[in-house]
């Protein structure tokens, strides 16, 4: 019955694939026998109760091979899975996309199809299911991450991070089955690799092991000496790309492109699956639903141990997600007191600052930094390490691995009971640029805390300059970016942050130390407007500041020296222009008013239009920065009071 029961993912999927003439067919069809053995031995997954917190996961990072995954759903009977579905594969406004994505589809565990984010967010997973275990323990918490990845997923780099990330931090709930098919788009793998992936694994302290990914009880032996196994696993599956059929089976023409109605025929003769297109027998069925059953059963005794358990009202609190009214409270008496103390600090200090008052807040923050824990200022007393012996800690140190950092806090924030942040250099950001696409297009509150954020962090030079960065970030769909110009502002960028569950956000965080320009306490939060008016003029503007961050300081001083000499400067600080574009045209237009404006930010001018119009200037960066002390840098490129003021009078005078 196994092999009728994979026969089934194989039909299902070339008929599909056929139908939108469009697809990947191989890796479904030569994984078939593998995923099989994996959900009708050893997954415990309730599609009636698909939010179930201790359910296995399963993750395809092979993402291309999307069919298997829906093949497998519909089998076991999720209600949002109906043949329809399959038959419109690839279809607009089906959840059956080209490759699986998060939110669309039940028992879609995370987005994949970016090669090797699938392997990486799984190290999340497991991160999140240890430290959660370590809090509530194995009663309420004890499940496995299930991937099965392709050769593409282990040639991208982000596997390299991932697979030494989950090594040292000993993840024995991660169990990785590759699909060593030897095929890639272009051939043979061989044209481009020769890596002893068996070898590798163990090299990162990994259990090893290597089986033919068609023998039903050879994967089995192989998935319970894993499970058995206190180190992350690895098995490789020696399989047959396009498995089944007579003429493809095993080449690169069954990767990305429908077998055709001729080979589909002969495929079905081959594997003696005689039954009509999108037609599945009564047995078959009964057999892939029985799987369903088990897995309801599992949950059901799961819940009435979670309804017993002492620990049931800060498990459920965990997943709910952070106290945002206590936050809010906390929050507003941190912020009247910065505002009376006007301290002059870096954001990046005054990120921790605020962190301090977060994290004694809320109980399921978890923090981490990629080697720069004390540049990026992301750890706060009384915080502990998570280690391989102790998950019960709240920091993660990610090592030199920014693009696994971002997959892994997508993993945790995907798995639930924790919000994840972690921190950079703002320049390295496009070292793991993949994975925060991914943290926006799936909706998750992910928190970057990215530092030195302009040519202020000074001699590093210009490799470590993020002069583009800002404005690429901006550019992301559903990403807010606050840069913010003071401590308060800081520290609102955090609450807001916190608060918004369906979008991640980016911190863009100063070297240098920056006056408080916000003296006066709100109950308002400024900053979720994306820009306000911080000083208005005593009557009609003559012109309009506007800047972020460490320039809004850059943007008073003008305006006061402009005040000298009778011109009327209104200062708008803008620490997100999202949050901005999102106020009615009524807003926008009374914080940008009709005068002349002149942007300031230390980083190009790309994504100012919206706020600068057509009777403007800007005050930025035109190239890479360089090698010196802040305020030499500042004066070489021209981003100074006097700059701004010499712009503004131009300006006018153009008017």
């Amino acid at each position: 019955m196994e092999k009728q029961m994979a026969n089934a993912i194989r039909a299902l999927t070339m008929d599909a694939v056929q139908a939108a003439n469009s697809g990947h067919p191989g890796a479904p069809m030569g994984l078939a026998d593998v995923a099989t053995v994996l959900f009708n031995r050893f997954i415990n997954i309730d599609p009636a109760n698909d939010q179930w917190a201790d359910r296995d996961r399963f993750i395809m990072s092979a993402g291309h091979g999307s069919m298997l995954v829906y093949s497998i759903n519909h089998l076991l009977g999720y209600d949002d899975m109906p043949m329809d579905q399959i038959r419109n594969f690839r279809q607009m406004g089906m959840r059956t996309a080209g490759h699986p994505e998060y939110g669309h589809a039940k028992g879609i565990e995370t987005t994949t199809g970016p090669l090797g984010q699938g392997i990486a967010t799984a190290v999340g997973f497991a991160l999140a299911e240890r430290m959660q275990n370590a809090r509530f323990g194995d009663d309420l918490v004890d499940h496995y991450t299930y991937v099965i990845s392709g050769d593409g997923c282990l040639m991208e780099g982000i596997s390299h991070e991932a697979i030494d990330m989950a090594g040292n931090f000993g993840l024995g709930k991660l169990i990785v089955m590759w699909d060593d098919n030897s095929i890639t788009i272009d051939g043979s793998t061989d044209l481009s690799t020769s890596t002893n992936q068996v070898a590798r694994f163990a090299a990162a302290g990994w259990h090893v092991t290597s089986v033919d990914g068609h023998d039903n009880d050879a994967i089995a032996a192989a998935i319970a000496a894993a499970k058995s196994d206190p180190r992350p696993s690895f098995i490789a599956c020696k399989t047959i790309i396009g498995y089944g059929a007579p003429n493809k089976q095993g080449t690169s023409a069954t990767h990305g492109a429908p077998l055709g109605d001729d080979e589909i025929s002969l495929t079905r003769k081959a594997l003696n699956w005689p039954h009509a297109p999108f037609t599945i027998p009564t047995d078959i069925k009964t057999a892939w639903e029985a799987i369903a059953a088990r897995g309801n059963k599992a949950q059901s005794e799961w819940a009435a141990r979670l309804q017993s358990s002492p620990q049931a009202g800060n498990f459920r609190a965990a997943l709910k997600g952070p106290d945002l009214d206590a936050l809010h409270s906390a929050m507003a008496d941190y912020r009247k007191t910065l505002s009376a103390d006007a301290p002059k600090l870096a954001t990046r200090k005054a990120s921790q600052m605020a962190l301090e008052i977060v994290n004694k807040t809320l109980s399921n923050t978890v923090g981490g930094s990629a080697d720069l824990t004390g540049s990026n200022l992301t750890r706060t007393s009384g915080m502990t390490p998570v280690t391989a012996k102790d998950f019960s800690g709240d920091y993660l140190y990610y090592g030199v691995r920014e693009h696994a950092m971002a997959a892994a806090m997508n993993g945790i924030a995907l798995h639930g009971g924790f919000i994840p942040y972690g921190g950079t250099f703002l320049v390295f950001a496009d070292y793991m640029r993949g994975s925060m696409r991914l943290s926006a297009l799936m909706g998750k509150r992910v928190i970057y805390v990215l530092t030195h954020d302009s040519i202020g962090l000074g001699e590093d030079g210009p490799t470590h300059q993020p002069v583009e960065t800002i404005a690429s970030l901006r550019a992301m769909p559903n990403m807010k970016v606050y840069r913010p110009a003071d401590a308060v502002e800081t520290a609102e960028a955090w609450e807001l942050a916190l608060g918004d569950a369906n979008t991640p956000s980016v911190l863009c965080l100063s070297r240098q130390g920056l006056p408080t320009l916000r003296t006066e306490h709100s109950d308002t939060l400024q900053t979720a407007k994306g820009a306000y008016v911080l000083r208005e003029t005593s009557g009609d503007r003559d012109v309009t500041l506007i800047a972020t961050g460490s320039e809004v300081e850059i943007a008073m001083n003008a305006a006061d020296r402009l005040a000298a000499n009778g011109v009327q400067a209104a200062v708008v600080s803008a620490p997100c222009f999202e949050a901005f574009a999102e106020q009615t045209s009524q807003y926008r237009a009374e914080i940008l008013g009709s005068a002349p404006r002149v942007g300031i930010e230390a980083a190009i001018k790309q994504s100012w239009g919206a706020l600068l119009g057509d009777n403007s200037t800007f005050i930025g960066m035109g190239s890479f920065g360089a090698s010196a002390p802040a305020d030499e840098l500042y004066a070489h490129f021209g981003i100074t009071a006097d700059a701004v003021v010499d712009a503004a009078n131009d300006l006018i005078k153009g008017n």
